[in-house]
């Protein structure tokens, strides 16, 4: 099973490797996550441990949610995740940080990209658009659509102008540069997903 923790994007800095290269590296808040419960295969046909990040006050929850978390003796979370069980010793209340990852470690991050707002097959597609001069009244345009007598439709998954961005976005081998425990701050190499204060999911690959 491969190790997880939810985090938050804090935005991005440089770090000098061992051989004096200057590196740009993204900063996450990576936990400390509680465990705030732990899912069996015989209790609730599948194992997954539910995480529990970012800590809240009584007013920002729904009553069920307090009400257990005080029941447990568990601090106020108020963003949840279920992982994959990644070890077997964790139980409820169990605190996960930032060193169960390690430098030069190969990670997926999860997260919600950045919103663009309304876009055209240009900027959102890639579209070539028309030339630019004579006059040809045809430069940003999306072009034809479909045929014409038959189907008589427009086909499912035309590409066309529409929202852009804010999609679950998974990048995949990036490298942790530097784990800075006392902050609970992992420094990676890569493009991650999201915009500043973001969530995101850091996965073992």
């Amino acid at each position: 099973m491969k190790k997880t923790l939810i985090g938050k994007k804090i935005g991005m800095t440089q770090v000098y490797n061992e051989s004096g290269k200057l590196i740009p590296v993204t900063a996450i808040e990576l936990g400390p996550n509680v465990v705030v419960q732990k899912k069996t295969v015989e209790k609730d046909g599948y194992g997954a441990l539910k995480l529990g990040f970012v800590d809240a006050k009584e007013k920002h929850l729904a009553k069920p949610i307090k009400d257990d978390l005080v029941k447990k003796g568990l601090p106020l979370k108020r963003v949840f995740r279920e992982v994959e069980v990644f070890d077997e010793s964790l139980q409820v209340g169990s605190e996960i940080g930032c060193d169960i990852f390690a430098e030069n470690d190969s990670v997926n991050i999860i997260g919600t990209s950045k919103g663009k707002g309304f876009a055209g097959v240009i900027k959102r597609h890639g579209f070539g658009g028309g030339r630019a001069t004579h006059g040809s009244t045809f430069h940003r345009a999306p072009g034809s659509i479909g045929a014409c007598a038959y189907p008589g439709e427009v086909w499912k998954g035309q590409r066309m102008p529409g929202r852009m961005g804010t999609d679950r976005v998974t990048v995949k081998n990036l490298k942790v540069v530097k784990v800075l425990k006392d902050k609970n701050i992992v420094l990676i190499s890569g493009a991650v997903p999201g915009r500043k204060d973001s969530l995101v999911i850091v996965k073992e690959s």
